[in-house]
């Protein structure tokens, strides 16, 4: 299985402003030409771009300083020196930036292609032809290129998606996902078959699209970092709807559902804020009379029995979705 890193530190350095030169002019027949030192280039920038063509953030290394180049040295003849090339790191849209030693959120890439420049350039030195006054027509200094600035960075990935689903290990969240949208995700009938998010993207009778998230499973304390803990919750904090999947031959599903509820809640109250239906998956193991039981366990309007591998109500859930979306 790939790498999927959602987490990651990096250090980065932006370019230092190159030295302003010290030079004089030197012709034939002047005998004592002025000042003619250039300045500096200007030290590259480092910039962080949503590039559609990533997923996670495992291209990534910690333990690599990412550099811009340093801008060049003035020269004689009032040659500026060369600016530093700037350095784009790409990283995939839904990727939070914070600065390490200070917690602040620097930017949150949310668009494809968004750019945002978050270390700049050192500015160049000035050469000594700048200096040059009326009293002091000779300067023999220019000024050092300006540092560039050094910073450390948290890039945390939370999924961009409309629609997430919710679940304990092994109740068929990626079962419905590929029955209802273009993901092949891998399904197996064991628990954490899930280890990283699975999109897919399902598209509405008249054209347009939404995507939806299928979370590795929670289990009981995953807000404390327990099992994938949370690394799945970081995942749902974006999503618009929440689509709650409970097997509906467990011993107690509402049981399952207070769970669930319990831990989005605990990591984030807003999250409980969000529209949801509960899905009760694997219905066609039931008879009708036992699906109405079950469904009376819960007394609440919002839900729905379904089967992914009958096909059981996938196209009415299809509708609800679209109904709180």
């Amino acid at each position: 299985m790939s790498k999927f890193t959602d987490s990651i530190k990096i250090r980065i350095q932006s370019g230092k402003g190159g030295a302003g030169a010290v030079s004089f002019r030197r012709e034939k027949y002047v005998a004592r030409g002025g000042p003619d030192g250039g300045d500096g280039g200007k030290g590259g920038a480092i910039f962080l771009e949503a590039n559609p063509s990533y997923v996670n953030l495992s291209h990534l290394f910690k333990d690599r300083i990412y550099k811009a180049e340093n801008g060049q040295p003035g020269m004689g003849q009032n040659k500026h020196g060369r600016d530093g090339f700037d350095l784009i790191i790409m990283v995939p849209a839904g990727t939070e930036v914070i600065d390490s030693e200070t917690g602040e959120i620097i930017c949150d890439l949310l668009e494809e292609n968004e750019k945002v420049e978050i270390a700049k350039g050192g500015i160049g030195g000035k050469g000594n032809d700048f200096f040059k006054t009326a009293t002091n027509q000779t300067p023999r200094f220019a000024q050092p290129g300006m540092d560039g600035e050094s910073r450390t960075l948290s890039l945390n990935l939370k999924l961009i998606a409309d629609v997430g689903l919710v679940g304990l290990p092994n109740s068929g969240k990626s079962t419905l996902l590929s029955k209802i949208t273009n993901a092949r995700p891998k399904i197996a009938d064991y628990p954490f078959t899930t280890l990283i998010p699975n999109l897919g993207t399902v598209q509405r009778k008249d054209g347009s699209f939404y995507k939806i998230a299928d979370i590795p499973g929670i289990i009981e304390g995953a807000h404390k970092g327990l099992g994938l803990g949370l690394s799945f919750l970081r995942h749902i904090e974006r999503v618009k709807v929440i689509l709650f999947l409970i097997e509906i031959i467990e011993p107690d599903p509402l049981y399952n559902l207070e769970l669930l509820q319990n831990e989005l809640a605990t990591y984030n109250r807003e999250l409980v804020k969000k529209p949801y239906y509960i899905i009760l998956s694997k219905s066609d193991l039931l008879s009708e009379n036992e699906i109405k039981d079950r469904i009376k366990q819960f007394d609440n309007k919002n839900i729905l029995p379904i089967s992914s591998i009958s096909g059981y109500n996938i196209e009415k859930l299809i509708d609800i979705i679209d109904g709180l979306l």
